[in-house]
């Protein structure tokens, strides 16, 4: 059984930083790719960005590029988002999610991910 386990949501004022961090682990860990999403009340589960395990390839929605920034520790098995100049309209619960193999529906679909952690909620407030 695989466990994603996130950490560093919290209340941030409009233009501060916040660092996510979601660390996998289970057995016959195999991870192909690593991904966040976020989600507001009354609305879908959105894609923010997401990482490739091998080559470190990444994507990122429109609404987050030159603010947000993905990267993996591959001996962590750890996934960090690192949000700068945040918005109010980042506020939201974001998901740490895990692919085990690529899917031709891409990165940025919640279908291509196995696994989910419990989501950490980011407020960006005055």
């Amino acid at each position: 059984q695989v466990q994603l386990v996130e950490s560093g949501g919290g209340l941030v004022q409009p233009g501060g930083s916040l660092r996510l961090s979601c660390v996998a682990s289970g057995r016959s860990l195999s991870i192909y790719a690593m991904g966040w999403f976020r989600q507001t009340p009354g609305k879908e589960r959105e894609f923010v960005s997401a990482i490739t395990w091998s080559f470190g390839s990444t994507a990122s929605a429109d609404s987050v590029k030159g603010r947000f920034l993905i990267s993996r520790d591959n001996a962590k098995n750890t996934a960090t988002l690192q949000m700068n100049s945040l918005k109010p309209e980042d506020t939201a619960v974001y998901y740490c999610a895990l692919a085990t193999s690529r899917d031709l529906r891409g990165l940025g679909s919640v279908g291509a991910y196995a696994y989910w952690g419990q989501g950490t909620q980011v407020t960006v407030s005055s």
